[in-house]
């Protein structure tokens, strides 16, 4: 008998990166996982999961982050040279690329956080057959 809920074991890869994205548990699926908007709780106020699972685990968070914002910032920067050729609006495309590199990380702060925990959940602790899922730090 496991003391996981129900709705962990029988979450989906998908299931647990919608939660991710939505700012939601990784195991249950609960919200309300940030005190301020840069304050993430450290348990989960319904299942009690443990978010931060060793010194330096929300440095994939970070990497989420720069994937996340850089892709928006190239999707949206190759568009409008795209739109624009052969007279290029150089001042115009800043206006507009400058505050997605500026803003967008702050903004998408929140989200890469839950977002790494659901990836993490989701698919890299079970690519080690001697990974337990929901372990927690040795300060606990």
């Amino acid at each position: 008998m496991t003391n996981e809920p129900v709705e962990a074991r029988a979450a989906s890869p998908l299931r647990i990166l919608w939660w991710g994205l939505t700012l939601r548990c990784p195991r249950c699926g609960a919200g309300h996982l940030f005190r301020r908007y840069f304050h993430l709780v450290d348990d989960c106020p319904r299942c009690g999961l443990h978010f931060e699972r060793e010194a330096g685990y929300f440095a994939g968070a970070l990497a989420v982050n720069i994937i996340c914002v850089g892709g928006l910032f190239a999707i949206v920067f190759i568009t409008l040279l795209a739109a624009t050729i052969p007279e290029i609006p150089v001042v115009s495309i800043l206006v507009v690329v400058v505050p997605i590199v500026i803003v967008g990380p702050i903004v998408w702060y929140p989200f890469s956080k839950t977002l790494w925990m659901a990836v993490d959940r989701a698919f890299l602790q079970r690519l080690d057959s001697h990974e337990r899922l929901d372990e927690r730090g040795s300060h606990h």
